[in-house]
């Protein structure tokens, strides 16, 4: 049988929280009388410096039923930071650990069928969503451009899949070598390269509480993915400056040209129109290659991507 640990990020989620706990230990005492995963399987709640009750909660939770532990990070440092600790903190105490959020729109009724995949061979179950009929047009139409402009400047993950994931304790293992403070998870799960499958699943409405990741977030999160997982943006400046380049060649043999049959008009709106359009992309180039040169930045300082200010469970 399968030691199975669900590590579930939090931020502020005292409205769902106990709710999301109940389903969850269901769902597992259920998965334990039926033979699929051992009695000693838990669920972790990672506290992402939440300012509500979620910490109370999720003592008030361990102290009541043991299956329950919790991690509390020392201060916010986000979802895909938070997400990390709990799966660098598990790698060694179970056998695969499923990554789920707090509100559980995803859908655990599918754990079943990533544990069945699990014991056929797969290091990494990825749960993708089947449709998304429950969105808003803006939200689909924002949702699958996320995906294809990740897609399309190199960031390869899987489409419509988010991080509601099983990974085994090797992939755990093999995911701890990729020491980067930069980190996209959806990105750099697929890099690990061990066998994979899919389950499909149908996502819900959420409980209570606002989305962790409105459009502003999902922004930032792309442009991270990018920046983090390709030189793409660089290639593409790189590329244009190529075009315009040629562009200025092709001008200036025709200045030229209509200098010599005296067809030459004095003006500056061309020259306006170039200094503007020129000057915004040695800009824009800039500000990517800043990025970049951020990063490394960052990067070589070293600092730790979470820090851990209390334990619950986790000890024994």
């Amino acid at each position: 049988m399968t030691k199975l640990f669900i590590a579930v990020p939090c931020y502020n989620e005292e409205e769902v929280l106990e709710d999301s706990a109940a389903k969850l230990r269901l769902k597992l005492e259920k998965m334990m009388s039926e033979g699929k995963i051992t009695s000693d399987s838990r669920i972790v709640f990672i506290d992402d410096g939440s300012k509500d009750k979620t910490w109370s909660l999720i003592e008030k939770l361990h102290y009541e039923n043991p299956i329950f532990d919790g991690i509390k990070l020392s201060r916010n440092r986000g979802h895909q930071n938070a997400l990390l600790c709990g799966l660098m903190t598990l790698k060694s105490k179970a056998d695969a650990v499923i990554s789920i959020d707090a509100d559980l729109q995803d859908d655990i009724e599918v754990f079943d069928e990533m544990v069945a995949k699990y014991e056929d061979g797969c290091d990494v179950v990825y749960g993708v969503r089947s449709k998304r009929a429950t969105d808003t047009f803006f939200k689909r139409f924002t949702a699958e451009s996320f995906y294809k402009i990740l897609s399309m400047m190199g960031a390869k993950v899987i489409f419509n899949h988010a991080d509601f994931r099983l990974m085994s304790r090797r992939a755990l293992e093999a995911f701890s070598l990729y020491k980067e403070t930069n980190i996209f998870l959806r990105g750099m799960v697929p890099l690990i390269g061990y066998k994979s499958d899919i389950v499909t699943y149908e996502r819900s409405e959420r409980l209570a509480g606002e989305s962790k990741y409105p459009l502003k977030k999902m922004l930032a999160l792309a442009w991270e993915g990018i920046t983090s997982l390709s030189v793409q943006p660089i290639r593409v400046i790189t590329w244009t400056g190529l075009i315009i380049f040629l562009i200025s060649i092709a001008m200036i043999i025709y200045s030229i040209v209509s200098l010599c049959v005296g067809a030459a008009v004095s003006g500056w709106t061309s020259i306006l129109c170039s200094i503007w359009a020129l000057g915004g992309l040695i800009l824009l180039a800039i500000g990517i290659i800043g990025e970049y040169i951020g990063k490394i930045y960052l990067e070589t300082k070293r600092r730790p991507n979470y820090i851990v200010e209390e334990c619950l469970g986790l000890d024994d």
